[in-house]
């Protein structure tokens, strides 16, 4: 979804309805809220009251923060970059993904807001504890976990400079995503899936251009 000029100040109006105009926004902190006391109780109701041991509990939740990546991926690339042939279906995707390739600079876009969220996550659950049954308490935790990891990374990703120098290529990778070719470069918390599928930047052979990058950093 390609725009002829980036916002690099303010934020898209996606309803003319000021509720839910307010309802679209969320900061980070108000997620990580939302979820820690979920992944913290399920956490300890598998341990506890379902009676699985402490190892089986953390392999299984560590799996489950494994597949969010893969799950991060997969709607980043087909769900969030889908390519609409409707009027109705352009509104969709850009509400969904599209205002952040216009407006780089919102915060309060970063995170599925709390309505959607919780009705996404309850779904998820469901999904998860028809396929795996007692395990999805130990699974979805992790999964969540890995969902507050990839929004935070996405954050620190527009705010900072990559801390270290072995996740400069996160950063670069992410960057070009966005002023370079936005269907390549779909990871955000991990490149490990665009090396698996091909479509990983040449980050060698791609000069960046601190100007654009500057462009995609909040102020």
């Amino acid at each position: 979804m390609k725009f002829e000029k980036i916002h690099n100040k303010g934020q898209a109006r996606l309803f003319k309805s000021e509720l839910l105009e307010t309802l679209t926004k969320a900061p980070p902190w108000l997620i990580w809220g939302m979820y820690t006391p979920v992944i913290t109780y399920l956490f300890y109701y598998a341990s506890t009251t379902l009676g699985f041991s402490i190892a089986r509990v953390a392999a299984t939740f560590f799996i489950g923060m494994f597949s969010w990546s893969l799950f991060e991926y997969a709607a980043h690339r087909f769900i969030f970059h889908w390519i609409p042939q409707t009027e109705r279906a352009k509104k969709i995707v850009y509400i969904m993904h599209g205002n952040h390739h216009e407006y780089p600079r919102d915060r309060q876009r970063l995170f599925m807001p709390p309505i959607p969220s919780v009705f996404i996550a309850s779904t998820l659950f469901g999904l998860m504890y028809l396929a795996m049954g007692l395990h999805a308490f130990m699974f979805f935790p992790g999964f969540l976990l890995g969902y507050l990891i990839y929004g935070s990374m996405h954050y620190a990703i527009h705010a900072w400079n990559p801390p270290f120098k072995w996740m400069k290529g996160l950063w670069r990778n992410h960057h070009l995503h966005h002023y370079k070719h936005e269907h390549q470069g779909f990871g955000v918390s991990s490149t490990l899936w665009d090396h698996v599928f091909g479509t990983m930047f040449d980050l060698k052979n791609e000069k960046e251009d601190k100007e654009k990058v500057k462009e995609l950093m909040y102020e």
